[in-house]
């Protein structure tokens, strides 16, 4: 769902109506002479990155022990 309104109006309201979109979550759609010109959309939520893989991966087995395997490399 998104609010129409006139791009003289949103310049006279700008800050206002910034907050409503971020509050409401409404797309508002600027128009100029009737026609859309511009659209402000809200921001996704902020992820927070510390943590955000938790629980993502498993261990399986020993990840502490040297591999018994000989690297050819190294040889």
């Amino acid at each position: 769902m998104s609010t129409t309104i006139a791009a003289g109006e949103f310049k006279s309201k700008c800050l206002k109506l910034l907050d409503e979109v971020a509050e409401t979550r409404q797309t508002l759609v600027i128009t100029k002479h009737g026609r859309p010109v511009a659209q402000v959309v809200p921001m996704p939520p902020a992820v927070d990155p510390f943590g955000a893989m938790r629980g993502s991966a498993t261990i399986l087995g020993d990840i502490i022990s040297p591999l018994e395997n000989e690297w050819e490399v190294l040889k």
